[in-house]
């Protein structure tokens, strides 16, 4: 039941329309505390507390906060869009998928042969 109200919390923000002007509100407790009770019922390890990755997510956030506004809708769209699809939106999963596609853009790759 627990997983299902952190899963519930998780997820809420994700069906909301976006508010492409700011970065989205994410319960970063919930995402944490849910990495952790996988984590559990995989017997794995998530490598961190609970409170180191609602650290991480946080300074993630403050990072995200200063692209987000910089970085086209498009590229902010499908990240979102991936990240939903995947069910891992996260402060990292969005802020490295910028990180990745202004990469990806600044840098083109060359076509193989040349």
């Amino acid at each position: 039941m627990k997983r299902a109200i952190l899963l519930v919390a998780m997820l809420l923000p994700l069906f909301a329309p976006p508010a492409f002007a700011r970065v989205p509100e994410l319960n970063v407790t919930a995402i944490c505390k849910a990495r952790s009770i996988d984590a559990r019922i995989l017997r794995s390890t998530t490598g961190q507390s609970v409170d180191e990755c609602v650290r991480d997510e946080e300074a993630a956030k403050q990072q995200l906060s200063t692209l987000w506004e910089k970085t086209s809708v498009v590229i902010r769209s499908r990240c979102e869009s991936d990240a939903r699809s995947l069910g891992t939106t996260s402060y990292l999963d969005l802020l490295t998928c910028i990180q990745m596609a202004e990469d990806e853009k600044s840098n083109p790759k060359k076509p193989a042969g040349r």
